[in-house]
C-alpha cells in the first residue's frame, strides 16, 4: 500500500501519516473504507506496531480517520479532508504571492508562472501514466 523511505530524516510514523492522508486526498482510500489493522500493516512494512497505532492516532486527530471500537479504522467525510487540505494549500499560496509581491512580481508573470507549471504537471502524468507501448494506463500507485 504505501512505501518508506528509510533515508528520510522524518519519524516512519510521520512518514506513514503522509502516505495514507495522500491516498485519502486523491481518492484511493476511499470514505468509509476501512484501513488495514494496526498488527497487519506494521506486519507488511516491517515495523513496530506502536509506529503504526501512533500514526493512525494522528490521522484521527486531524480527522481524516476515525475508530470504531472491535471493528477498526475507517476513512472519514472525504469533503472534511478535501476542505482541510483546500485551506492548506491556500495557505501556501498567499504566502508565496506575499513573497512574489515583495519581490516585484506582476499579477500576469505570477499567473503565468502558475500556468506553466500547471500544465507541466499535466503533461508530466500523462507520461508517467503510458507503458512501454505508448498506452495509457489508469495505475495511480
Amino acid at each position: 500500500m504505501i512505501l518508506l523511505d528509510y533515508k528520510d530524516r522524518r519519524p516512519i510514523y510521520e512518514q506513514v501519516v503522509e502516505k495514507l492522508s495522500g491516498l485519502m486526498i486523491c481518492g484511493i482510500l476511499e470514505q468509509d473504507s476501512q484501513l488495514p489493522s494496526v498488527r497487519s500493516m506494521a506486519t507488511d512494512l516491517s515495523i513496530n506496531p506502536n509506529t503504526i497505532q501512533r500514526a493512525y492516532a494522528e490521522l484521527e486527530r486531524r480527522g481524516f480517520i476515525y475508530s470504531v471500537k472491535g471493528r477498526g479504522s475507517f476513512v472519514a467525510d472525504t469533503r472534511s479532508i478535501m476542505a482541510l487540505k483546500d485551506s492548506e494549500l491556500k495557505k501556501k499560496l498567499r504566502s508565496w504571492l506575499e513573497e512574489a509581491k515583495r519581490a516585484g512580481i506582476t499579477e500576469q508573470k505570477a499567473h503565468t508562472w502558475i500556468a506553466e507549471e500547471w500544465l507541466k504537471e499535466d503533461y508530466m502524468e500523462g507520461d508517467m501514466k503510458e507503458d512501454d507501448k505508448g498506452r495509457k494506463s489508469d495505475e495511480t500507485i
